[in-house]
């Protein structure tokens, strides 16, 4: 498989208006292309690093791929796959969730050297937008195109509120690519509506064609995002130990997928493989990730960690730290303050199922105060997830 050919087929969903032309077009130019990422919490996460994947296979090809941090967009919230309207942030938060990712993206796609990757922050232009301007940019798009989107229709079912804003959300994604001016846009398949927003306001304002490229999600069989509603959310500002022992904790039938959308090893004769020996495919899978994010040596700790700690039923030796304010919490505040687990929902049922332990002993009520000593006490969340809290 030629190097275009695998950029435009490993890990993708699909490609519109069609991959033969997209294909046409990168072996005629040097493309332009970028990736939106919204500021709505302190770090990336693994679903961010499949597209950060995909933009690095692009810029080994030569082309210009350019980062966009949605300093504005996020201030309005993707509804996208959302069953309420999210809070909205402030520009100071949304600033100060991305003021880290240049250094957490730093080891996948570089910003020097010959073909040096852009950082830019969308509300460059947004900001300066008039009220004229945005009436004039939004009688490209129908209410009828907004509405049809399938959580807005469950939310109409349920008498859930739609907010004016949220369908302002995919406009303003357009915008962007206008504004940047170019020839393709990569983002998650759950993304293909707004992006597909930016194809639409290309051709009416520029005449231009804007391809599409939509990646697989990394997701199980019954379509729940892996690494972050698993019990193991996956950040990219986390430790090497703690992102090897999250891969561990894949479900085997991800595997393969995992290796396609994180990984750039050749794909021929592993589905073989991990049928033979899953655990040992998985360990694989998990030092090629961390050596990607951190370096060779990480990944050999990491995985020397892994195997004391869980192989060998040992406690383990690196455990995360994590240090709060307060004296003493409630289990389930404690907890949702490792940032090991992304919901509060998500701990009161670990909590209901006896997944939580303090110091060795399961707790079961949510609203059981717990002491947390200077010296600190160990909580272990389920067979894989371990994290040490102490009071400042």
């Amino acid at each position: 498989m030629d190097k275009t050919n695998e950029v435009l087929t490993r890990g993708v969903s699909q490609i519109l208006p069609s991959k033969t032309g997209l294909a046409a077009l990168m072996k005629g130019k040097r493309l332009t292309l970028y990736q939106g990422f919204d500021p709505s919490m302190a770090s990336l996460h693994l679903g961010n690093f499949v597209g950060l994947m995909k933009l690095r296979a692009f810029q080994k090809l030569g082309h210009k791929i350019i980062f966009l941090v949605g300093d504005f967009t996020g201030m309005i919230g993707d509804p996208t796959d959302k069953k309420a309207t999210r809070r909205a942030l402030t520009r100071d938060e949304v600033l100060s969730n991305s003021k880290n990712w240049k250094k957490q993206v730093s080891s996948i796609i570089s910003f020097d050297g010959e073909n040096p990757a852009e950082m830019v922050f969308n509300s460059k232009w947004s900001d300066k937008l008039t009220f004229k301007d945005l009436i004039g940019i939004t009688s490209n798009f129908t209410v009828q195109q907004m509405i049809e989107r399938d959580m807005f229709q469950d939310r109409l079912k349920s008498g859930k509120p739609i907010h004016l804003h949220e369908f302002l959300y995919p406009v303003a994604q357009a915008i962007d690519c206008v504004e940047l001016g170019v020839d393709l846009e990569v983002g998650g398949s759950d993304q293909i509506f707004n992006m597909l927003a930016g194809r639409t306001l290309m051709k009416a304002l520029k005449n231009r064609e804007k391809y599409v490229l939509a990646t697989k999600l990394l997701v199980d069989d019954e379509g729940a995002k892996i690494g972050k509603t698993t019990g193991n959310a996956l950040f990219l500002d986390s430790t090497p130990n703690d992102f090897y022992g999250g891969i561990m904790s894949f479900p085997d039938e991800v595997i393969f997928l995992s290796f396609e959308l994180l990984t750039e090893l050749p794909l021929g004769g592993l589905e073989e493989k991990i049928r033979a020996n899953p655990l040992t495919e998985k360990k694989h899978l998990a030092f090629e990730v961390v050596k990607l994010l951190w370096g060779e040596a990480s990944a050999k700790s990491s995985q020397e960690n892994f195997e004391k700690t869980f192989q060998n039923k040992e406690i383990p030796v690196n455990v995360t730290s994590v240090k709060i304010h307060s004296q003493s919490l409630p289990l389930l505040d404690l907890v949702f303050s490792s940032r090991k687990i992304d919901s509060r929902s998500e701990v009161k049922r670990l909590i209901s199922q006896n997944a939580v332990e303090i110091d060795g002993r399961v707790v079961t009520n949510p609203t059981a105060e717990i002491t947390i000593p200077k010296e600190g006490i160990n909580v272990k969340i389920g067979k894989k997830v371990f994290f040490r809290v102490s009071s400042k």
